[in-house]
């Protein structure tokens, strides 16, 4: 059996149909391979949290619907081909955009050791091929250019924009996914930032608002 298979075979049964009436809610369709990688990030996700404390969330259905699901609900904004996810954590939205948009080249920023090292282990039991962690505060990340820079939980709006500044490309966007109480940061944004663009995002089995928020420089 393959490692992928293995993983996969771990899980409480009912998570795969889970997976799939989510991703037929949110109207993306998805092949074998990536169905088999997404189910396999999960496993290793839920093995590696038990020791190592990687997610509050700590129930395999809940993990399906508040990592797989609410990062895949924002792929349908992320055509990159350059994105930085910055306070990535154990990988997330990057792993799982990654996975369903193969052309995109996702680097995962994140200055907790243990997180990058289960995202270096995702990557390699993945194979995926357009991923690459770095392990550093985002302060000292000297890296630019990249098209887009997303966020799912690293900090408001107004910091996630001023520590993040110098990466994204001239015509580059900041991509922050979050709740619905964001009036308040948006207001606060520097003059030279705007909001682009604004998507409710309905998650699968999720009660509570999520919305997107694009914002690029002031032109």
């Amino acid at each position: 059996m393959s490692t992928l298979a293995t993983l996969t075979a771990s899980l409480p049964n009912g998570i795969a149909e889970r997976l799939d009436q989510g991703f037929g809610e949110l109207g993306q369709s998805i092949s074998d391979e990536q169905r088999t990688r997404l189910l396999g990030l999960l496993a290793l996700l839920h093995k590696w949290n038990r020791a190592y404390n990687l997610t509050a969330v700590r129930d395999v259905n809940d993990m399906v619907t508040r990592h797989l699901l609410d990062s895949a609900a924002v792929a349908p904004f992320v055509h990159g081909p350059r994105v930085l996810d910055v306070g990535a954590g154990p990988g997330l939205p990057g792993l799982v955009l990654a996975i369903l948009n193969p052309a995109l080249d996702v680097t995962l920023l994140d200055s907790n050791g243990k997180k990058v090292r289960f995202q270096r282990q995702a990557i390699m039991e993945l194979e995926l091929e357009n991923v690459t962690p770095v392990q550093a505060r985002v302060e000292q990340f000297d890296a630019d250019s990249f098209d887009q820079v997303i966020s799912r939980a690293f900090a408001n709006l107004v910091d996630f924009v001023t520590l993040t500044r110098q990466l994204p490309a001239t015509h580059g966007e900041w991509l922050a996914m979050k709740g619905p109480g964001a009036d308040d940061e948006l207001q606060a944004l520097p003059d030279d930032i705007t909001m682009k663009a604004r998507h409710s995002l309905k998650v699968p089995f999720e009660a509570a608002t999520r919305q997107l928020l694009i914002l690029s420089p002031r032109i």
